[in-house]
């Protein structure tokens, strides 16, 4: 156990905080990825996906019903994570680092209204970088089971 420590330590990328170990998956993403390019080609591939997941994070942490969930975090990390997350979910051919979703946000409180928060700056992130909606309802629904292992109360 103390190896796989260090191995995962020495494995932290540049910029984030170490994290306590757990076994890597890509179930821990949530959900099974779609099938085809289809829908990681709306999403503009990499770059549109990143810029996604970087107005998302940038929506939350300005967003006075959430930002404070935000503070103290590893924001390096989330912005890695939610990458990984994003184009692994979206057929992007890409593989999820990430803890699963209930160990990734345990203790952080979260409540049904922050969820509906979250989902609103996704969604508003997604319409910034041109994403049809058909694209944008395809994602919601594979994050929408996760909710469950999210929401604390």
């Amino acid at each position: 156990m103390l190896m796989l420590a260090l191995l995962l330590q020495a494995a932290t990328p540049a910029g984030e905080e170490p994290v306590a170990p757990y076994a890597v998956s890509n179930a821990n993403a949530g959900a099974t990825p779609f099938a085809g390019d289809r829908v990681w080609t709306s999403f503009g591939g990499e770059a549109g996906t990143r810029r996604v997941v970087e107005r998302f994070v940038e929506l939350n942490l300005a967003d006075p019903r959430i930002g404070d969930i935000f503070k103290g975090q590893d924001l390096v990390r989330l912005r890695r994570v939610l990458f990984e997350q994003f184009c692994y979910l979206l057929g992007g051919n890409c593989a999820y680092s990430g803890r699963d979703m209930k160990a990734a946000h345990t203790d952080l409180g979260i409540q049904q209204a922050d969820m509906n928060a979250l989902v609103d700056n996704l969604q508003r992130a997604m319409s910034a970088e041109g994403v049809p909606f058909t694209a944008q309802n395809r994602l919601l629904a594979k994050l929408a089971p996760m909710r469950s292992q999210v929401v604390e109360r």
